[in-house]
């Protein structure tokens, strides 16, 4: 079986393309600046070279109809027709109380796709568009929606509740719902077979950093709490998103700057964060050569990741009475190890050690980097999101 793995973004989608009989990539890239001037395609060629290629893409129907197009053309090619995609797997991200797992798209799933809509406006509508574009262009290939917050469901609704007026809940399912499902099942499951022990046996936490990130509590293979909410925007600090802060500070701050909800929205998702403290950047790189020169903001954003970050692998080793496994994946996890070694001198006073040596030297690799005496396995697990996808396209599809 062959599966295209879409992510459709406002003005972007990603794809991947697997052979799922050797779980190879066969190809991928990405669109980006959809209905917008200077529109690309970048594809990522089989020696890690990447090429551009130019052209205007007003919507997402034509932007996957250029990546049918490459994925079928001479030059970057590596298939002859579209009779060979027998499958396409969609990263939703917004699945409300509606779905727990991985679903074939039917009629129905797509309305209540559509209905989390109001929670999700700046991502499900796009992931809607892949879903039609696909439709119109390959009619009758089926499609898999895979949703961010399906892993999340398991968490019990003590911990999924937040302490406002539950009318509001049963109106509006103002609730903690949680993102990165997909990654935190994938490297926690890989974990496990990685260390050749029962994944239903584990107390797990998953640390998903980067740009964007989110830290989870796994027991027995289930989601227990996850740091991120009603949106991606609670927990921990980001690259430009605040990430937990007093809502009594946030409407003082409308109220002294006359901010509309829309204006505080775009502060706390997109001015905010690492970006927002450092007035350097959201890239940790930058923030990293920032510190080297002095800028002490830079160093102040840096401390304040690192410990949000501590702090919540804290409460989630209360909330799991301990913990077996931390693993840390994302692009600041995978690549950081300035950045895993002081979230894990937190936890030194409970027999957490690292090795010095093997954590400075992993970048982007699978590896333990605690030392053999430690009592908490730490693994770097580099995530595989869209190889999730494929693999739960395929699961539902056999199963369908």
């Amino acid at each position: 079986m062959k599966v295209l793995v879409l992510n459709c973004g406002s003005s972007s989608i990603k794809y991947k393309f697997f052979n799922m009989e050797t779980k190879s990539v066969l190809a991928q890239g990405g669109i980006e600046k959809i209905g917008l001037k200077g529109s690309f395609l970048k594809v990522t060629l089989p020696t890690g070279e990447k090429v551009i290629l130019e052209r205007d893409i007003p919507e997402h129907t034509a932007g996957i109809e250029f990546i049918i197009e490459t994925l079928t053309g001479k030059e970057y090619g590596c298939i002859k027709s579209l009779d060979e995609i027998d499958a396409v797997g969609h990263r939703i991200v917004h699945g409300g109380e509606k779905f727990n797992a991985s679903v074939l798209i039917t009629p129905e799933v797509k309305e209540k796709i559509t209905e989390c809509f109001d929670i999700a406006p700046l991502h499900n509508p796009a992931n809607m568009k892949g879903i039609v574009a696909v439709e119109k262009i390959m009619p009758g290939v089926p499609q898999v929606g895979v949703f961010d917050t399906a892993f999340h469901q398991t968490i019990p609704q003590y911990a999924y509740m937040y302490a406002l007026p539950y009318s509001l809940y049963e109106k509006y399912g103002v609730r903690r719902y949680g993102f990165h499902g997909t990654s935190h099942r994938y490297v926690s499951q890989r974990v496990c077979e990685f260390l050749g022990v029962d994944y239903k046996s584990q107390k797990i936490i998953t640390c998903h950093i980067g740009n964007g990130g989110s830290i989870t509590a796994i027991k027995d293979g289930k989601s227990v709490d996850t740091s991120m909410g009603l949106t991606p925007v609670e927990g921990l600090m980001m690259g430009t998103r605040s990430g937990d802060v007093d809502a009594g500070a946030l409407t003082y701050i409308m109220d002294k700057e006359k901010m509309s909800p829309a204006e505080m929205s775009e502060m706390i998702n997109k001015q905010s964060g690492v970006a927002g403290v450092s007035g350097v950047s959201s890239d940790m790189r930058e923030i990293d050569a920032a510190i080297l020169k002095g800028n002490e903001r830079a160093a102040l954003a840096l401390k304040m990741y690192n410990y949000r970050i501590a702090k919540y692998v804290g409460s989630y080793i209360a909330a799991l009475n301990g913990v077996d496994i931390i693993v840390f994946t994302g692009g600041v996890g995978e690549n950081q190890s300035s950045a895993r070694a002081d979230v894990c001198s937190h936890f030194g006073y409970m027999g957490v050690k690292i090795d010095e040596a093997v954590n400075n030297k992993i970048h982007g690799d699978e590896a333990v980097i605690s030392t053999p005496d430690s009592t908490v396995k730490v693994v770097v697990v580099p995530t595989d999101e869209e190889l999730m996808i494929a693999m739960d396209t395929q699961s539902v599809i056999a199963g369908a």
